[in-house]
């Protein structure tokens, strides 16, 4: 008697090891960083708050609306040198900021560099990462990507947190110094494999139709309903339990994200795309109303609750717009980071104007009700509008067929 073997998990290879490592030490020192911009700039360096708001908005919309030149930046250099060449950019900027504690202008020049390396660096990061890999082995990989990123952005801003403020000059010189070593690893990296491109139109396996649901719309939702969590949690959740409890949170969040991604990516893969909104926009509804339930119990479960949402909606985005679009990975990765900030930017216009008439009224947890409300309704609205775009487009398929048989 024979028994068949289940097959083995690919190990990552050795190029694909050392970019996981790379996405962690780079986020590592990025957030050792980047979350205490707004201290550094008004209290060092005198600029007012309005003035540090601007700034950082402008950064952040670098940030992620500039990713859609890493597209067309890698076809014509590729994506290994595209990397060198953003974390050059991003090592001049975290070097410029040692000699620039005494000056503003110096300081913000440094911080638009690192935007912008940021910017071109991780869309040709996913893309060389998926290069020349099945298309199975996408969401194996992707999740290890997000897992390594997410390590990075909890660890940074503790590791941190000594020297910031007393010693910022050898902290922006470790820093630096991190950045140029990872910058020299990178390259070594073997070129990228020519990979034939997908045809958009390709149809998925067993005998699933796509739904119309844009990869690119979805992203800007999803990310519009997980901001208003990530920008008001603290605001709401401080004076209702702690500075210490809230600190906890975000670290069991962070170390959730870390660990269920990976665990949870086949499922993920599996799921079509409407149950992958439903699963994802019903556990961020679930969280928000958790939260206004308030206390640290119902603060924590919804924590919970909205990493899961993340998990399922933004993975599932990038494995379906890679599988919808004919384009490059880095150029889809670029749009999508254009879609994260469109939806990060709506989130903070609507957010404040929401939050601010729920203090007024004299209940904050009106708030979270509201956005957990959105969140039902949000993919409500997606589906009937991919339903109607798919209808759209088989009709003339089924006109031309009908004027065929005529």
């Amino acid at each position: 008697m024979s028994f068949e073997r289940a097959p083995k998990k690919r190990r990552f290879t050795t190029p694909q090891g050392f970019l996981l490592a790379g996405s962690f030490l780079i986020t590592l020192g990025s957030f050792a960083v980047l979350p205490y911009m707004s201290v550094l700039l008004h209290q060092r360096l005198g600029l007012g708050l309005g003035t540090v708001g601007f700034v950082l908005a402008v950064a952040s919309l670098i940030q992620f609306a500039g990713g859609v030149v890493a597209g067309p930046v890698a076809a014509r250099i590729g994506l290994r040198r595209s990397m060198l060449v953003a974390l050059a950019l991003r090592t001049a900027g975290f070097a410029a900021f040692v000699p620039g504690l005494t000056s503003p202008v110096l300081v913000i020049g440094a911080l638009l560099l690192v935007s912008a390396g940021a910017a071109l660096y991780l869309p040709a990061n996913k893309a060389y990462l998926v290069d020349g890999s099945p298309d199975a082995d996408r969401p194996r990989l992707l999740s290890a990507s997000s897992s390594a990123f997410n390590a990075g952005m909890a660890l940074g801003p503790p590791a941190a947190a000594p020297l910031v403020m007393g010693s910022p000059g050898v902290l922006f010189t470790c820093v630096a110094g991190l950045f140029a070593l990872v910058g020299v690893g990178h390259a070594f990296l073997p070129r990228e494999e020519a990979r034939p491109e997908t045809a958009a139109s390709q149809e998925p396996g067993n005998g699933e139709r796509r739904s119309g649901l844009s990869p690119f719309l979805v992203t800007v939702v999803s990310v519009y309903a997980f901001m208003f969590f990530q920008h008001y949690l603290a605001l709401y959740a401080v004076p209702r339990t702690s500075a210490g409890f809230y600190g906890v949170v975000l670290m069991g969040y962070a170390a959730l994200l870390v660990v269920a991604q990976p665990l949870l990516a086949e499922w993920i893969a599996a799921l079509s795309y409407p149950a992958a909104l439903r699963w994802g926009f019903g556990a961020m509804a679930a969280g928000m109303a958790a939260i206004a339930g308030g206390g640290h119990a119902g603060i924590a479960v919804g924590g919970a609750l909205l990493c899961l949402g993340e998990i399922v909606l933004f993975l599932k985005n990038d494995l379906e717009a890679l599988a919808r679009s004919s384009a490059p990975p880095a150029t889809v990765f670029g749009r999508q980071r254009l879609a994260a900030g469109i939806g990060a930017f709506a989130s903070g216009v609507v957010g404040g104007q929401l939050y601010a008439a729920a203090e007024s009224a004299g209940s904050a947890r009106a708030f979270w009700v509201v956005v957990g409300l959105q969140c039902l309704l949000l993919p409500v609205l997606l589906m009937y509008g991919g339903r109607r775009t798919a209808r759209g487009r088989s009709e003339p398929r089924t006109e031309a067929a009908s004027e065929l048989r005529g």
